[in-house]
């Protein structure tokens, strides 16, 4: 849902911090930004945005980024093909980055991934919401998965190995 309302701004700027709807408004840049460019850095799409006008920051990038499910592939940003759903390209997009993934017990299997991608291998197996998986919690090149049982943790291992083949 967009919001139409007419704010004034000082030329050459928009969705200043005082419009109330300056977070949906730099989102919607994102998206469109992110759509016809490969970003790489949130350093280059704050630049991007405020030569569109935005006042942006790396901290509200990176919340916005977040926000809108938005993952980090191996040289550029990648938006979600449809918000909050899996589609077959989640897994594409972070399957390189998985380096192994080993169990820790019964119900903890550790998973491996190049450095800086956990979080966003992670995001896949959340967005995948298969029951197997507990929860996850992400490091830098870390995730660790929580399974309820040893033979939950099995299933999970059957799923992983479909996908990365490790």
């Amino acid at each position: 849902m967009h919001i139409n309302a007419v704010f004034i701004h000082p030329p050459g700027r928009k969705a200043l911090a005082t419009d109330p709807h300056a977070q949906l408004h730099r989102r919607d840049a994102i998206v469109r930004i992110l759509r016809q460019t490969a970003v790489g850095r949130q350093a280059e799409l704050v630049e991007l945005l405020r030569e569109e006008g935005f006042d942006a920051t790396q901290s509200s990038v990176s919340r916005d980024l977040r926000e809108l499910g938005v993952l980090k592939g191996a040289d550029r940003y990648l938006l979600p093909a449809v918000e909050d759903a899996l589609t077959p390209s989640h897994f594409e997009d972070v399957q390189t980055f998985v380096r192994g993934y080993r169990a820790a017990g019964p119900n903890l299997t550790v998973l491996r991934t190049t450095t800086g991608t956990a979080q966003s291998v992670a995001i896949a197996l959340d967005k995948a919401r298969w029951p197997e998986i507990a929860g996850t919690i992400a490091g830098d090149d870390t995730i660790f998965i929580a399974t309820a049982s040893a033979r939950t943790q099995r299933r999970l291992h059957a799923h992983l190995h479909s996908i990365f083949g490790r």
